[in-house]
């Protein structure tokens, strides 16, 4: 089903919809205001109900659109009718399925790593493949994003950690792998290993030294310390 959304920009209201497998935006001059909300959504309704009985007509809801011309040149054409007929079981759009994934497994997660995921996919993966069908990316979309990521740099101009670069590929492997299951098609991940991380060169506090410590320590970080010191606690579980 269609929705009516606002272009953050302007404050302007769109139509956001699907026709023919194909994910359209028709904008407007109308401001985000409820009774302007509920005159579009009620448009929405009529639109959504003339798609699924096949009586959409794109020119008469939408005219001068450039989406309506290339609609209208489809159907004249047979060769794009025949197109469009040929995909009519198409796969949806990433984002949309993404949107599902995620309200799906959340419920699973801690905060923490909900939060973690929302950053990588609203940062990373989704506007790489926002707008692409799940079932249309390939192996190699997969590879040269991962190579893309190699070469993002932080604030101090360094490259992203290949451990950094293994936990955003987390969601775009689960993401694909799920659609592959649920749309009955090969995963396009298949194959792909994680990136090797390089053992972290360890160099722990000898137990005279934790003694000695413990014996300086302000005392009211002592426990704080011997906590530390003798469970191997991360700072975020402590």
């Amino acid at each position: 089903m269609g929705s009516i959304r606002v272009r953050k920009e302007t404050g302007k209201l769109f139509f956001d919809f699907r026709f023919q497998n194909k994910r359209l935006r028709e904008q407007t001059l109308v401001d985000d205001t409820p009774a302007n909300r509920r005159k579009l959504e009620e448009m929405m309704k009529r639109i959504d109900a003339e798609i699924t009985l096949g009586t959409f007509d794109y020119q008469k809801h939408f005219p001068g659109s450039k989406n309506a011309q290339k609609f209208e040149a489809a159907e004249q054409a047979p060769t794009n009718r025949a197109r469009v007929a040929a995909n009519e079981n198409t796969t949806p759009l990433f984002e949309e399925f993404a949107e599902t994934w995620f309200s799906e497994m959340k419920i699973q997660w801690r905060t923490t790593y909900i939060e973690a995921v929302t950053i990588n996919l609203n940062k990373h993966i989704l506007p790489v493949f926002r707008d692409k069908e799940v079932g249309c990316i390939r192996k190699a979309d997969i590879l040269a994003f991962r190579s893309e990521l190699a070469k993002v740099t932080n604030q101090k101009g360094k490259t992203i950690a290949p451990a950094t670069i293994n936990k955003i590929m987390v969601p775009l492997r689960m993401i694909l792998n799920e659609a592959a299951n649920r749309f009955d098609f090969s995963s396009p991940y298949a194959g792909i290993k994680s990136l090797s991380v390089p053992r972290t060169d360890v160099s722990p506090f000898s137990i005279e030294e934790v003694r000695l410590i413990l014996q300086k320590v302000r005392p009211d970080f002592k426990n704080y310390f011997l906590l530390r010191f003798f469970t191997g606690m991360r700072t975020s579980e402590i």
